[in-house]
């Protein structure tokens, strides 16, 4: 017999008072913002990335 699986936790009485609360909280702080120097550092991470991968499984190969 199959039983269904419910991926999707629920939450109820304090505890969904409680998440509740804290996500309200958490949508009044502000935003984090990555400095000008890490984007770029972020950035050339990705274009190696992308040769790297380009190289292994690009075109041609």
């Amino acid at each position: 017999m199959a039983m269904t699986i419910n991926s999707s936790p629920v939450l109820t009485g304090e505890s969904a008072r409680a998440f509740i609360e804290e996500a309200e909280r958490n949508g009044k702080l502000p935003t984090p913002h990555l400095s000008s120097e890490r984007e770029a550092q972020i950035m050339e991470f990705e274009q190696k990335s992308r040769k790297f991968y380009n190289k292994l499984f690009g075109k041609g190969n």
